[in-house]
Order: structure tokens, then C-alpha cells, then sequence
């Protein structure tokens, strides 16, 4: 006879407080990864040269590297608002275990593929501000001031997400275990 089956309620009270904190990470995962999407998706900067009619352009889009980090964040966007409805329902059933492994599992999904735009961009996002001197390409920060500022900022919304995903990871397997200790 184990004692914590006679106290009942303080596991679930603690589950759905855990449970209610998961929601609260979703949102917040999801205003982190969007905005960086949407910055990403709207950066560019024309730089005229000695006429009118020759300018350089700087576009996200130019690289796919950068086109790969859009896709990805708002694929992990779109998951995080359809995991909404799924993150409530562990809300309102604290001991719902089926829907808490799924959200384990996409949310691992989406953590891969999170990271592996950011990080695809991160590099790219390096060179235009350091250069490659052994590679001939040349640092276009230095021209390219406002774009690289917004590419640069976008990526901290990224690792937001990336982080936050992380601690729903976490949070979702101690709530899976406390269940299990029960």
C-alpha cells in the first residue's frame, strides 16, 4: 500500500500545474519562433552604387540556407499552434498518458528540425559578419549593415525556441515519470 495513491490529489494538482506551465512554454515557443520566421522572411537591403540603375540587393532568399531556416520555423510554428488544443487537454485531463508521449515525441521532431535550421543559418550568419579569408569570401556585414542586423536578430528568436523546446522535453518526461511513480 503505497501512500502517495491515498494523497490523489496533490499528484494532480501538481500534474496539471505542470501541465498549465507547458501551455504557457508553447505560447511562448510560438511568439519566439514566428517572429523569427517572419523576420528572416522579411529581410532585405538594396544598396545603390555610383548610377541609379546598378544596386546591389541583399534578400533572405538568396541563400537557401536562409530559405531552409523560414521553412523550418514555421513548420515548427504550425506545429506549436496545433499542439495547443492537445497541451488543454492535458490541462483538463492531468492524467491523460497517450497525448503527453505524442507531444514527446513531435516536440522532439520539431527540436531537430529547429536546430538544424538555426544552426545551417547560424553559420551562414557568421561568414557575412566575419568572412573567409582562405576561401575568398568576404565579410558583407560591413556593406550589408541593416540586413545582417535583422538575420542576426532572427536567430535569437530561433534558439528561444530551440531552448523552450528543450524544457518542454523535460517537462513532459518528469510528468510521465511522476505518473509512473504512482
Amino acid at each position: 500500500m503505497k501512500t502517495s495513491i491515498q494523497l490523489g490529489s496533490a499528484p494532480k494538482a501538481a500534474n496539471r500545474g505542470l501541465s498549465i506551465l507547458d501551455f504557457i512554454l508553447r505560447l511562448v515557443a510560438l511568439v519566439a519562433v514566428l517572429a523569427s520566421a517572419i523576420v528572416m522572411g522579411t529581410t532585405n537591403e538594396t544598396l545603390p552604387f555610383t548610377t541609379q540603375f546598378v544596386r546591389f540587393r541583399a534578400t533572405y532568399d538568396d541563400l537557401p540556407t536562409f530559405t531552409f531556416f523560414v521553412v523550418a520555423n514555421v513548420i515548427a510554428s504550425a506545429y506549436l499552434l496545433l499542439s495547443l488544443p492537445l497541451s488543454i487537454v492535458n490541462i483538463v485531463r492531468s492524467s491523460a498518458t497517450n497525448s503527453r508521449i505524442i507531444l514527446v515525441v513531435l516536440d522532439a521532431v520539431m527540436l531537430a528540425l529547429l536546430t538544424a535550421g538555426a544552426s545551417a543559418a547560424t553559420a551562414i550568419v557568421y561568414l557575412a559578419h566575419e568572412g573567409n579569408t582562405q576561401a575568398n569570401w568576404f565579410a558583407i556585414c560591413r556593406q550589408f549593415n541593416a540586413f545582417c542586423e535583422r538575420i542576426s536578430g532572427s536567430m535569437i528568436g530561433s534558439f528561444v525556441g530551440i531552448a523552450v523546446f528543450i524544457l518542454l522535453i523535460l517537462l513532459s518526461a518528469l510528468v510521465l515519470s511522476r505518473r509512473n511513480q504512482i
